[in-house]
């Protein structure tokens, strides 16, 4: 559930439960763009290349992160980075554990 998720942040590392994805996210909302960029470097799953997207959108490289989106098979975001965010959060979290919170 997203309130689980958010009550990780208060911990060290993200819950070893947590796919490569969610954890890049948790590592994204603790500020950490280096430790999210390395996790999402490390796996080749699209939902990594949609969180590799966002976070070089965050950088401000936008090509970087429009070649990103293409490999993730989304289209690139418009709206505030927290928000996307957040919305990430909450679909992968969805797609994880099929709960809504």
């Amino acid at each position: 559930m997203v309130t689980t998720f958010r009550q990780s942040l208060s911990k060290r590392s993200p819950p070893k439960e947590y796919a490569p994805a969610l954890q890049a996210l948790w590592w994204a909302e603790k500020d950490d763009w280096n430790a999210a960029h390395a996790v999402v470097m490390a796996h080749e799953e699209a939902a990594c290349a949609w969180v590799h997207a966002h976070l070089h959108r965050v950088e401000g490289d936008l090509d970087n992160a429009r070649y990103w989106y293409r490999q993730a098979g989304k289209r690139p975001a418009t709206g505030a980075p927290a928000a996307e965010r957040k919305a990430m959060i909450a679909a992968m979290i969805k797609g994880q554990r099929g709960v809504k919170d």
